[in-house]
């Protein structure tokens, strides 16, 4: 009886604690994740609106005469183009890309579309994403995505040797949105694990800029690439929040709202100290610009404002309830609020009338400060203890970490920073129990404290 009289209790206590769950949700904006980020510059910036323009127009059929150019254009001359592919020639092992010789802003672009719903080949790709199934550079990474970088990659790869030798001076751009964002993510790994295969091309000539990107290498690949890695994410986009598997996404198309709900809900009841230290949950890839230019409950916009970091914990963790989810993973508004924020940017520097000789100073002083918050943020994975991460060598080169992959399991190599921990915990131990005497010799102490 005293039971049954307690029930109405436990209902009023659980509905009230859901009503304030639900209130926290509506209340929790996408600017909250990166109120305490730094503002990006128009330097580093400047690639990504033209990189958003040049990705729309590989669905042009006759670029020539375009159908849907944003206004002023794509900016593209049609005769720089190298090379592009449809589906067809794809063969559904990847999107649409094309390849693009920029000789204004000296740049070999390989730009890849994104998901195209009325494609089942697209599908295939999403499909085949089992968690974690594949382990990738010491990481865990999307078998589907990494396939497809894989192929476009061998069967490109000659093309790019050829434009990368020929014009030494230009840089080696990849980019991507939605699903090619993830493609071109892991093929820029895959590029740097293989240098010899585009002419010995350096580390520092290469880049890649994902847009709208999926979740698609765990945490310490997203960290250890992040100078080479920049992700875009529009305010309330959902695919770089969602750690659902793709296919349960776009299956879900026509109910995403209550599969968003699921998702807050499923994120709310796990603790961040434990998705950090799952080793194959995916991350949204590299150094993230997030562009905010809504105010909370759509009741007015602001000029857009782009923040950069590169976030170890806070890395997008969590959706956000919000009318524009979908609307803000569309390339054409990316575009759109991307030109805006640049051009506040431009407008800026001239109002502040940067001298040339300041402005050089500024971008060697952007490099360094990035620099460091890259090495930052490989430290703080390493002390939050992030599975497989480690640290920048002096050298140029990461710690070899994945020596103990051959072995085939997470547990089958030690890292030389395992050995270095350990070998500092045995000197720690051997300095608590000897001393050296007069003549150079060690003994016991008479006490160990």
């Amino acid at each position: 009886m005293s039971i049954a009289c307690g029930l109405p209790i436990l209902e009023c206590v659980y509905c009230l604690a859901c009503a304030r769950w639900i209130w926290q949700k509506c209340l929790y904006t996408a600017g909250h994740e990166s109120e305490n980020w730094g503002l990006a510059t128009a330097e580093e910036f400047e690639p990504v609106p033209r990189l958003c323009r040049l990705i729309l127009s590989a669905y042009e059929d006759d670029l020539r005469n375009p159908l849907w150019a944003p206004p002023g254009g794509y900016g593209i001359n049609p005769d720089w183009i190298v090379l592009r592919k449809k589906h067809e020639e794809t063969e559904g092992c990847s999107t649409p890309y094309l390849v693009y010789l920029d000789h204004i802003n000296a740049d070999i672009v390989l730009a890849v579309v994104g998901l195209n719903l009325a494609k089942e080949s697209d599908y295939a790709v999403l499909l085949n994403n089992k968690l974690g199934q594949t382990k990738f550079c010491g990481g865990y990474v999307h078998t589907g995505l990494l396939k497809a970088a894989k192929w476009v990659f061998d069967t490109e790869c000659e093309v790019l040797r050829d434009l990368v030798v020929t014009n030494p001076e230009y840089r080696l751009t990849f980019a991507g949105h939605s699903l090619g964002a993830g493609v071109v993510s892991l093929m820029v790994i895959y590029a740097i694990q293989n240098p010899d295969r585009l002419g010995n091309i350096e580390r520092k000539r290469i880049r890649c800029f994902a847009i709208a990107p999926a979740r698609c290498m765990s945490l310490n690949l997203a960290v250890r690439y992040a100078d080479v890695i920049n992700s875009i994410v529009l305010q309330d986009d959902f695919l770089p929040r969602t750690t659902t598997a793709l296919e349960d996404i776009f299956k879900s198309i026509f109910c995403l709202p209550c599969l968003l709900c699921l998702m807050c809900l499923k994120d709310t009841c796990t603790l961040e100290e434990k998705m950090l230290k799952d080793p194959r949950r995916l991350y949204a890839p590299g150094r993230l610009y997030h562009i905010v230019e809504r105010k909370p409950f759509r009741i007015g916009r602001y000029p857009p404002v782009v923040r950069t970091a590169v976030p170890v914990d806070g890395r997008f963790e969590h959706m956000v309830l919000s009318c524009n989810a979908t609307a803000d993973h569309s390339i054409i508004w990316i575009e759109r609020e991307s030109q805006r924020g640049l051009d506040l940017m431009l407008k800026n520097d001239q109002v502040m009338g940067i001298p040339t000789k300041q402005r050089m100073e500024r971008q060697e002083s952007l490099a360094r400060e990035q620099s460091e918050e890259y090495e930052a943020a490989l430290q703080r994975a390493i002390a939050l203890d992030i599975p497989h991460a480690y640290s920048y060598s002096p050298y140029g080169t990461f710690l070899d970490a994945e020596e103990g992959e051959s072995s085939g399991g997470p547990g089958g190599g030690i890292s030389r920073l395992s050995f270095k921990k350990m070998k500092q915990h045995w000197d720690n131990f051997v300095e608590r129990l000897f001393d050296v005497d007069e003549s150079g010799h060690m003994v016991f102490k008479h006490s160990v404290p």
